[in-house]
């Protein structure tokens, strides 16, 4: 069986010692991101090996020229799979500390290199403990293999098409953001408050139950129907703040039975106000 949007802890602890299987701690802090690793290397589910989100599931950033989060090439990231020990048949497992935030960002990356085994952990690490599952100390490595990359590049779109899309209102727009921040009241770590117009408030963490864990499907369906409108989950687009937290939207979608196809800007809101001459919305919106 292939696990391609949530696994849940006890599937994850089965396959633990299966050598098809990769595990991918993916804790980070926007606000500190020495936290992540540290974290990692304080206490992390066995056999995993840790995703810098800045050092490996990003590019380097241009100033003025990309967002926070800028990808990184094809070939580099393929690379950094091989290092981690995964090639096209391994099912990979991402998790982090945060509902599945900063995993989301890896599931998005290896799909995008058209790898489709790859699930996060519902619950993350938190519940992981909370159940008194093994964690082991220190950095892991497994042995590297090679990974052959096939891309969708259909699965994002450009600053200019977010752009053309704004006059043309063809795709309906997604803020993966707060309320606070879509409307403007607080710009977070960006300089600039505000949306793009005619984009729909969609806050990630509306996904999630008290406990931290997804909604059942039904909810998700529920809610997604209602965002949507009656138009297609492929003709979505989707945004954030740097093309990281967007990705629990896109997840969220695919395991409420709604399918996948909706795309992402991954630049997102710090790539979007890095030219001046972009329109900005605030307040309330669509």
């Amino acid at each position: 069986m292939r696990y391609t949007t949530l696994i849940s802890t006890a599937e994850l602890a089965a396959h633990l010692d299966d050598p098809q299987w990769a595990v991918v701690d993916c804790r980070f802090k926007l606000d500190d991101k020495a936290a992540g690793r540290q974290g990692y290397l304080a206490g992390h589910i066995p056999g995993a090996v840790y995703a810098h989100v800045d050092e490996e599931l990003s590019g380097p950033i241009i100033p003025g020229k990309t967002g926070r989060h800028p990808l990184p090439t094809v070939e580099q990231f393929a690379a950094t799979l091989g290092r981690w020990g995964i090639d096209n048949e391994t099912q990979v497992i991402a998790y982090d500390d945060a509902s599945g935030v900063f995993a989301g960002r890896l599931w998005w990356m290896l799909r995008w290199l058209g790898h489709d085994a790859v699930a996060v952990l519902d619950g993350d690490f938190r519940a992981w403990q909370a159940e008194g599952r093994p964690v082991v100390a220190g950095a892991e490595k497994r042995s590297p293999r090679a990974f052959v990359s096939h891309p969708r590049p259909a699965m994002q779109v450009s600053v200019d098409e977010m752009l053309a899309n704004v006059q043309s209102g063809q795709s309906k727009m997604f803020d993966a953001r707060d309320e606070a921040r879509y409307r403007g009241d607080v710009a977070g770590l960006d300089p600039v408050a505000g949306h793009i117009p005619g984009a729909q408030s969609a806050f990630y963490a509306h996904n999630l139950g008290p406990d931290g864990k997804f909604l059942p499907p039904a909810q998700l369906r529920a809610r997604y129907e209602a965002l949507l409108g009656g138009s297609k989950p492929e003709e979505a687009i989707f945004y954030c703040g740097s093309g990281v937290s967007l990705h629990h939207n896109l997840i969220a979608l695919e395991h409420a039975g709604l399918g996948r196809g909706a795309r992402a800007y991954i630049g997102s809101w710090s790539d979007w106000i890095t030219d001046p001459s972009r329109p900005i919305a605030t307040g309330e919106g669509t």
